[in-house]
């Protein structure tokens, strides 16, 4: 997928006027990529209008207009966009009370490196977790992971050719997995991957 560039990105004025609708196109868009592993990790699994969306938004709450400035944005947020034979996830951890969710977090140290898709009978592909920097301390992870996953071109081939697809995390407190994606999010995750 093509890295954003500046001439893609709408100016502060523009994108005041033009929220309202992106926002929604997103929202809609947003739908097909997210992907609840467990009761408490959801994926969302990145691509050039997603990231298009938050480099808007960050340029928008920050009141980023100069060229500098959007720059370092984009080299932020470009390494999330996947580059055809992976794809890129934010994982979120949530916990809806904020009373328990730091014992929640502690629990779940590590679970960024046991998050894993699987294609038929291939090999798990584990995550390669935060190459950004660290999320994790001492006591607790984050609530918030990006991870990116490098599919070989057999198992390219074989999602293309309907293979299953699993998408989990084996961590030792928390082992889920979802292999019933809507045909639309399957879609979704294959246009990734060209």
């Amino acid at each position: 997928m093509q890295k954003l560039t500046t001439s893609d990105l709408m100016t502060l004025e523009t994108y005041a006027r033009e929220r309202p609708s992106f926002r929604s196109k997103i929202i809609a868009h947003k739908k097909t990529r997210t992907v609840p592993v467990g009761p408490n990790t959801t994926w969302l699994f990145e691509d050039r209008l997603t990231i298009h969306y938050q480099v808007q938004e960050m340029l928008r709450t920050e009141r980023i207009f100069e060229p500098e400035g959007i720059a370092e944005e984009l080299d932020a947020y470009n390494p999330l966009i996947p580059d055809g034979r992976n794809w890129k996830v934010t994982l979120l951890v949530e916990f809806a009370d904020p009373t328990t969710r730091p014992q929640h977090l502690a629990q779940l140290k590590g679970i960024e490196d046991r998050c894993y898709v699987q294609v038929a009978d291939f090999s798990r592909v584990y995550a390669i977790a935060d190459e950004d920097l660290e999320r994790e301390n001492e006591e607790k992870t984050s609530s918030v992971h990006f991870l990116r996953f490098e599919l070989s071109d057999a198992m390219v081939g074989a999602l293309r050719s309907g293979a299953r697809l699993v998408i989990g995390i084996d961590h030792a407190n928390y082992t889920h997995a979802n292999d019933a994606l809507p045909e639309a999010s399957r879609k979704a995750l294959l246009a990734d991957l060209d």
